[in-house]
């Protein structure tokens, strides 16, 4: 992938703007061998595993993990080593094959604030220090290229395409959790949300399953400006016709590409995207359903609530009631 002109739409990185994280949960874990852990299964979220020294085996079926099958897709963690489990399953960590992996939840952990704790645990033997953390994705429009990961990815800094880069954010990570200082929890939370976009910026640069579907509709010159052009004015009055001109292509054949590569058809995801920005604002700033609907287009509340309700289920009503009844959102 070359260099961003700034004078084009950035689809990627429109897409990557998206990804705004809150973390779940963030530890430490100070582990001597031989040691076991099984990360509970966490919807909605992506776990991230960085080893700062020894090494660790990841497993991702965890359906066996106190047996420690060994089974299902695994992969061995070194000191540099980022690894993301960007679907919230369930998985194992452990020092060697058929090691009991106890839940981490069961375990004694010491509590530095709500949300980061330092576990210490093992048998003694060779250490393995690690950084694990659960994030959220806030955004309703980012589950689009989450769904598009694979269940892992494994990077290793020294093989990035920017590996300077990537270990000076490890780095700072590391010697942030290492000594947790005031403020400590804000700057570890912000090197965790840069660590996971050079992450996932690395797999799509590198891994040729990041040149299919969704993604690959990005990458594309025509298709890929189109879809950037939705994303930064989704209000405009977009037509398939509308569409196909900015992307210099025939009606027909610009339809056609568009559902080829983004699965759906233009207007759809025309649709899907306003209802995805109007989602954020409501959750955001209980936003109303006329100012969304000025907002995105909609010529009379009633169009843009019964769109709304279609694309994702729920009256705007029904998302504001959570978001007041929330205290978390206000």
């Amino acid at each position: 992938m070359g260099p961003i002109d700034p004078g084009q739409p950035d689809p990627l990185g429109t897409a990557l703007h998206f990804l705004r994280m809150s973390g779940a949960f963030y530890g430490r874990s100070e582990l001597s061998a031989p040691w076991g852990l099984t990360m509970p299964a966490m919807p909605g979220c992506l776990w991230f595993h960085v080893v700062t020294s020894g090494a660790a085996r990841l497993e991702a079926d965890a359906g066996s993990a106190d047996a420690g099958s060994g089974d299902g897709d695994s992969l061995t963690l070194r000191p540099g080593d980022l690894a993301l489990v960007p679907h919230g399953a369930g998985h194992v960590l452990r020092s060697d094959p058929g090691v009991p992996a106890p839940g981490i939840l069961d375990l004694e952990r010491e509590s530095v604030s709500d949300r980061y704790e330092i576990l210490r645990y093992g048998g003694g033997g060779i250490p393995t220090n690690l950084l694990c953390g659960a994030v959220r994705f806030d955004h309703p429009a980012a589950r689009n290229l989450i769904e598009v990961l694979p269940s892992i990815i494994h990077i290793q800094t020294s093989t990035s395409p920017y590996p300077d880069r990537m270990h000076s954010t490890l780095a700072l990570l590391a010697a942030e959790a290492q000594q947790f200082r005031p403020g400590g929890e804000a700057v570890i939370t912000r090197l965790a949300d840069i660590l996971v976009i050079q992450a996932i910026r690395t797999w799509i640069e590198t891994d040729p399953g990041a040149q299919t579907g969704w993604l690959g509709a990005l990458a594309d010159q025509q298709i890929g400006r189109a879809i950037s052009l939705i994303h930064q004015d989704p209000a405009r009055e977009w037509t398939v016709a509308s569409l196909a001109g900015e992307s210099a292509m025939s009606r027909s054949a610009f339809a056609a590409r568009f559902t080829e590569l983004v699965g759906e058809p233009a207007m759809h995801y025309v649709t899907r995207w306003r209802m995805n920005v109007a989602l954020d604002q409501l959750q955001e700033t209980g936003a109303t359903v006329a100012e969304l609907a000025g907002r995105l287009g909609y010529r009379s509340d009633a169009a843009f609530a019964r769109a709304f309700k279609r694309v994702t289920g729920a009256s705007p009503g029904a998302v504001n009631g959570r978001r007041a009844a929330d205290p978390v959102a206000q």
